[in-house]
């Protein structure tokens, strides 16, 4: 257990430099990339002096070293910043829209996980056939296939063809949700969900998929699996009760996974989308050159993605104790 912890510990002052490094990069990277950051609010009759005093009042007047030191000493007390164009502080602001990409994520991922699961079996019980073939070609080309693309497939059928679902934003115009219960269990919330919903399914699903498949096929030759078989039992009893409960383990920590690289398929995803979360506002931060919010989304992704793999290395050394750490 001690070795765990030190494990843990360990992997947690990784974590620290990590980020560490990503802000720092996100710092200079927005700072020094051309243009004025407060073109949102300077207007063409402000004068050199009016300039000026907006710069100070955002600290931009100061040497880049001292706004490093003061941009870093901000984000350890979890003060990201003021949003020049929203004029709203960027923790709000996150805090908005990240239950948006919590709730296309998950419901996208869960969905994802099942299926595969499930498909997976299928796909290794019907090892050599015709349909275990069909499926991993068609598992590819949805794994592979980019995600702008089968959004916008999604977009014309659904929405502008068929006109069943709507295609953009989390409710119709003039609806306000008073709060996330209510958003939550509002039908039109889920209507709005659906498409941007299922093209992170499609790209997600074929992960589980085929690591079930291969773990699947790593297990059928296990002794236990042999002893099942020589006892009579039927085949999906012995696919489903001995060789899917050990061939799952990989799948359960791959979902931590899922969850932080489900992020970079959400940048896309919300925009194509409209759909208000974290991809939304990064890419609207960057076209906007509002440098404090895009600095924040970028960093509270990093930090999603890192955790969610520090959650899955220690998944992985928990359920399987063959693991050593």
């Amino acid at each position: 257990m001690s070795g765990k912890w030190t494990y843990i510990r360990k992997r947690l002052f990784q974590m620290i430099i990590i980020l560490w490094i990503i802000a720092t990069i996100l710092f200079f990277m927005f700072r020094l990339m051309p243009g004025n950051p407060l073109v949102a609010y300077i207007e063409p009759t402000f004068d050199k002096e009016q300039q000026d005093i907006l710069m100070k009042q955002f600290g931009l007047d100061k040497p880049l070293y001292y706004q490093y030191i003061v941009y870093i000493g901000n984000l350890f007390r979890c003060n990201m910043g003021v949003s020049f164009f929203y004029g709203d502080t960027v923790l709000n602001i996150l805090k908005r829209n990240l239950p948006n990409t919590l709730y296309l994520t998950i419901f996208s991922l869960i969905a994802a996980y099942i299926f595969g699961i499930f498909f997976g079996i299928l796909l290794a019980w019907k090892r050599g056939t015709k349909f275990e073939k069909a499926g991993n070609i068609g598992t590819i080309i949805t794994r592979s296939a980019p995600q702008f693309w089968v959004a916008m497939v999604l977009l014309v059928v659904f929405s502008f063809k068929l006109k069943l679902f709507p295609s953009s934003g989390t409710s119709n115009a003039g609806v306000i949700y008073a709060n996330e219960l209510q958003k939550l269990t509002s039908p039109d919330f889920w209507k709005h969900l659906f498409l941007p919903g299922l093209t992170l399914f499609i790209y997600l699903q074929g992960l589980p998929t085929l690591l079930m498949r291969s773990n699947m096929f790593d297990v059928m030759g296990e002794a236990y699996v042999e002893m099942a078989k020589m006892r009579g039992l039927s085949k999906w009893r012995i696919m489903f009760k001995y060789a899917a409960r050990n061939a799952i383990l990989p799948i359960a920590t791959s979902l931590a996974l899922g969850i932080g690289t489900s992020m970079e398929g959400n940048v896309i995803i919300e925009n194509v989308f409209s759909w208000p979360g974290l991809g939304k506002t990064l890419v609207d931060a960057v076209v906007n050159k509002d440098y404090p919010l895009a600095q924040g989304a970028f960093f509270l992704i990093a930090v999603i993605m890192l955790f969610m793999n520090l959650i899955a290395d220690i998944l992985y050394s928990v359920l399987d104790p063959r693991v050593s750490v």
